[in-house]
C-alpha cells in the first residue's frame, strides 16, 4: 500500500469511469489523487469504473491514489479495493455515524479511512466519526450535499459547520481537514479568497476538481517568507530557553506557540525541500 507526504496541500478528483483523466490527474503534480467512484459516475458506469480502478491499483504509483466509494455499504467495491498495493486510502462519503466507519474497517483491515461529512447529521457527530476507530485518517466536509441539506445560501453560512469539522479533526488528534472543492473551475479570483477564508478557519489544503485549481490551493496554504521567518525566530528562541518567553518584540510565546512554528517550518520543507 502507498503512502504520500506528510503535509498534503492538494486533492485532486478524478471520475473512476474515465482512465484517461486518472492518468493526467496522476502526472498533474497534485500531492493525492482521489479516484471518484460517486458523484462523478453515472450509474451505469459504476461497474466500469470499478474494474478501471482496480486495474490501475494493482501496482503501486508514486502519487498516492484515494478513492471514493460509491457508499459505506458497497461490499463489492470495498472487498475489490482493499487488498491492492496502490491504493493510498478509502474515502467513505456520507458517513452519518461511528458505525459507518467501523463497518468499512472491518471489510478492510489495515486501510487508512477519511470520513466526508456531508449532512447536519454527521457534522453533530463529527468527533464521534473522527474517534470512531483507529484506520481514520482524517476528516473532511462535502459541502454541496451540506449546503443543500442545511438550506444555506450564503456561504458564510457554513463557517459554524467548518469550524466544527476543524476543531473536531484537533480533538482527535487528526491532521487539519483539507477544504471542500470550488466548483467553479473558471473562477481563480474567487478560489483564492476562499482558500484564505478557510486558512484563517484553520483548514490546510484543498480538494480541486481541476489541475488548473491546484498551484492556486498550494500557494493559498503554504507558508509566507514572513510566516517561515517568524517561525524560524520562535524555534532559535525556544532552543535557547525552556518554558514560556517573550521575543525581542515583546510577543509572549508558551509551548503552543513553539510547536505551530515546528508545523510551519515542516510544511514549507515539505513542499520546498
Amino acid at each position: 500500500m502507498t503512502s504520500g507526504s506528510a503535509t498534503p496541500l492538494t486533492w485532486l478528483y478524478a471520475p473512476g469511469d474515465r482512465p484517461d483523466v486518472v492518468a493526467k490527474a496522476l502526472v498533474s503534480g497534485a500531492d493525492v489523487v482521489i479516484v471518484d467512484l460517486e458523484d462523478a459516475v453515472p450509474p451505469d458506469r459504476k461497474a466500469y469504473a470499478l474494474a478501471a480502478t482496480t486495474d490501475l491499483l494493482s501496482s503501486p504509483h508514486p502519487v498516492p491514489i484515494h478513492v471514493r466509494l460509491p457508499s459505506a455499504h458497497d461490499t463489492t467495491a470495498i472487498a475489490a479495493l482493499a487488498p491492492l498495493p496502490g491504493l493510498a486510502a478509502l474515502r467513505i462519503p456520507k458517513v452519518t455515524h461511528g458505525t459507518d466507519i467501523q463497518r468499512v474497517a472491518a471489510l478492510a483491515p489495515g486501510v487508512p479511512l477519511h470520513a466526508l461529512l456531508e449532512s447536519a447529521l454527521a457534522i453533530e457527530h463529527a468527533h464521534t466519526i473522527a474517534t470512531a476507530h483507529p484506520a481514520v485518517r482524517g476528516i473532511a466536509m462535502g459541502e454541496a450535499d451540506l449546503r443543500a441539506d442545511l438550506g444555506v445560501r450564503d456561504d458564510r453560512g457554513l463557517d459554524w459547520s467548518r469550524s466544527r469539522v476543524v476543531v473536531a479533526a484537533r480533538a482527535a488528534r487528526l491532521p487539519p481537514p483539507a477544504q471542500s472543492v470550488h466548483p467553479d473551475i473558471r473562477d481563480l479570483d474567487g478560489l483564492v479568497a476562499s482558500c484564505a477564508h478557510g486558512r484563517a478557519l484553520g483548514f490546510l489544503g484543498r480538494a480541486a476538481i481541476h489541475p488548473r485549481q491546484l498551484p492556486v490551493i498550494e500557494q493559498a496554504y503554504l507558508p509566507t517568507p514572513e510566516e517561515v521567518a517568524a517561525a524560524e525566530e520562535i524555534v532559535k528562541a525556544a532552543a535557547t530557553d525552556a518554558g514560556a518567553l517573550a521575543l525581542p518584540d515583546g510577543r509572549f510565546v508558551d509551548a503552543a506557540v513553539v510547536a505551530a512554528a515546528h508545523r510551519t517550518l515542516s510544511l514549507a520543507r515539505t513542499h520546498h525541500g
